[in-house]
């Protein structure tokens, strides 16, 4: 006998969720409507007309034509693995080639490194607002996120004694994004090297997000392990955003001198050993970015720092709402003061309707649903930004008058 009923899934699987792009679906319907969406929600700065250096496409492109199309080894080509190690210890974080893993994107190696790390009934520190893709490989591999505080009216910056509070005999790691995303931070080397001083003593690893480290707008933070290279620290980057090939999906983990981490590199050389490899010709970008021509970078940086302050200046003019100017990257988290009963998410679908403008509601990066953040992407051109930021703020007053 035939049967109709659903097939199970795995129950970690209601745990796993990505708003930025599950709220793409609210978008498409609106579409369909017949509305055009602005979709302020992922950051890809090549949907807004950013182009990937002609010489990281040559590369690639070199590579493809001289027959580098096979496997290549699970820790990624030499020439790359050389190239990342030779860039971190140039700037402070000592590093050899064998503890270089080129993975697909940094999401791939913050998967692979908290596979290795955590299992069930295990907890990570991640902060509040945090990247969903923590949340997300966590509920896959049934550990437990444990967010600390930023705070919003200290520029976003980590509260060091809510991080102290939160160390539990079941804590595995803690997670650190800087340059952040999604607030747009950037964190003095106080608060850096206080953060380090509590993975050192407790010794667990701090997992680095740093691959927005180049498009601070003052210039390169330098790797947060510049600051004591002999502590547990694993940092992660890719030429996704500051070499502007988010689609290629060259990413690299390092992991730190410390004989503490040997067995940790190597669990993830292991893991990385079950899934082949990364992508073999993009991989030939990698030491065509970090050895080579750079000068993109400064017009590039010099444009997001226009978008930051038109992004920071806009939204604080709307009544009920405030914004931190961002120092970094792409990204702003505006604060809506919303009224009783009503939730972040509330908001962005209300305007999104109203409006075709698709930004992500902070709850989505683990922030109180009633609180009322928000995040925008302001990478589009300051001219269609400044005529967003108008529907924004007359959407917004409308929706305030509501009650």
């Amino acid at each position: 006998m035939r049967t109709t009923a659903a097939i199970p899934v795995a129950r970690r699987i209601s745990g796993f969720n990505y708003a930025i792009r599950n709220i793409v679906a609210e978008a498409r319907k609106v579409e369909a409507s017949g509305r055009t969406v602005r979709y302020l929600n992922i950051g890809d700065p090549i949907a807004f007309g950013f182009a990937t250096p002609p010489h990281l496409v040559e590369a690639v492109q070199r590579a493809v034509r001289d027959g580098h199309n096979g496997y290549v080894p699970s820790a990624g080509i030499l020439p790359a693995r050389e190239s990342v190690a030779g860039e971190l210890t140039r700037r402070g974080m000592p590093m050899s080639a064998d503890r270089v893993i080129i993975t697909s994107g940094t999401s791939e190696g913050i998967e692979l490194t908290l596979t290795a790390l955590a299992e069930s009934g295990d907890e990570v520190l991640i902060p509040s607002p945090t990247y969903p893709l923590y949340t997300a490989v966590l509920a896959k591999v049934g550990a437990r996120p444990v967010f600390y505080r930023t705070d919003h009216t200290n520029a976003w910056l980590p509260d060091l004694d809510h991080v102290r509070s939160l160390v539990t005999r079941a804590t595995r790691a803690l997670v650190v994004i800087d340059p952040n995303n999604p607030t747009g931070a950037t964190y003095p080397p106080d608060v850096r090297r206080a953060l380090i001083e509590i993975a050192d003593a407790h010794n667990f690893p701090l997992l680095a997000d740093e691959v927005y480290a180049d498009l601070a707008y003052t210039g390169p933070v330098p790797p947060i392990a510049s600051l004591c290279p002999d502590a547990p620290i694993i940092s992660f980057s890719s030429v996704s955003k500051a070499y502007l090939a988010p689609g290629w999906r060259a990413g690299w983990m390092a992991v730190g001198q410390s004989e503490r981490l040997d067995d940790v590199l190597a669990a993830i050389k292991k893991l990385a050993d079950g899934r082949l490899c990364s992508p073999g010709p993009m991989q030939y970008a990698i030491p065509a970015a970090l050895d080579g021509d750079r000068s993109h970078e400064a017009g590039f940086r010099a444009a997001l720092r226009e978008r930051a302050e038109l992004t920071t200046s806009r939204l604080n003019a709307i009544d009920g709402m405030t914004t931190v100017p961002p120092t970094a990257a792409f990204y702003a988290m505006p604060k809506v003061n919303l009224p009783p009963g009503i939730t972040d998410e509330d908001y962005v679908l209300a305007l999104l309707r109203a409006t075709g403008v698709l930004c992500v509601y902070g709850s989505g990066f683990g922030t109180a649903p009633e609180d009322g953040f928000f995040r925008v992407v302001f990478l589009a051109d300051p001219s269609q930004l400044s005529a967003i930021y108008d529907e924004i703020g007359e959407f917004t007053r409308a929706f305030l008058a509501r009650g």
